[in-house]
């Protein structure tokens, strides 16, 4: 499964694909591919690696698990394919942003934008049975993307961790605030958002203060 991932990681992230855990987590996902429809395409499972490199690292968003609706995953958490409906998350980021920025609502729901400046994308579970979301959590991904986290949080300096919601802030523990800024709120969903814990955070303005104060180029949110 790790052959598609990018080079970089792969050599990063080899001692942890070798424990006995990602093994077995390995021979899951691969019958689970085999015997019913998954997302991401499996092409795509390594997608948020594959399109930001460990040193090019300046923001990580955590997600929960992919989308598991029929083309919309593309293996970027929040993010869909091109000429796909917004999912409600989704438009409430965007919303954020044009609210944040005062720039206008972006309309492609492809975020591989933001992740080729530097933003990892990263679902804490990477893949999804179709139509039951949650169907491939406490299968060892969470244990793989903690790794990551932590990888991250030990070998880079000045990254900005956006952790929205009470799932994502918990990853707050795998990094060292001394070295790392961190924001939190809400999570975008409506839920959550209708009740007036997303919109006004103003997240990604405040992202792009901090990076430009580290001397780093700001991220186009458009």
């Amino acid at each position: 499964m790790i052959t598609t991932l990018e080079n970089s990681w792969r050599q990063i992230l080899t001692e942890e694909c070798n424990k006995e855990y990602f093994k077995k987590l390995e021979n899951f996902v691969v019958t689970e591919y085999a015997e019913n429809t998954c997302y991401p395409e499996k092409q795509n499972i390594w997608a948020a690696f594959n399109h930001c490199n460990l040193e090019d690292i300046k923001v990580v968003i955590i997600g929960q698990d992919p989308y598991h609706g029929k083309g919309q995953a593309n293996g970027l958490c929040f993010s869909v394919k091109d000429g796909v409906r917004h999912p409600p998350s989704l438009v409430n980021i965007f919303k954020e942003i044009a609210l944040d920025l005062n720039v206008p609502y972006p309309e492609s729901g492809n975020l591989e934008r933001w992740a080729k400046q530097g933003v990892l994308l990263l679902n804490a579970t990477l893949t999804v049975r179709e139509g039951e979301p949650g169907s491939h959590q406490k299968k060892g991904w969470e244990t793989f993307t903690d790794a990551v986290i932590k990888i991250i949080s030990d070998s880079r300096k000045d990254v900005v961790f956006l952790l929205w919601g009470g799932y994502a802030k918990k990853k707050a523990k795998l990094v060292d605030k001394a070295k790392h800024h961190i924001l939190e709120s809400g999570h975008p969903s409506p839920l959550s958002a209708n009740r007036g814990y997303w919109f006004g955070n103003k997240h990604f303005g405040t992202c792009n203060q901090f990076i430009h104060n580290k001397k780093g180029k700001k991220i186009s949110w458009r």
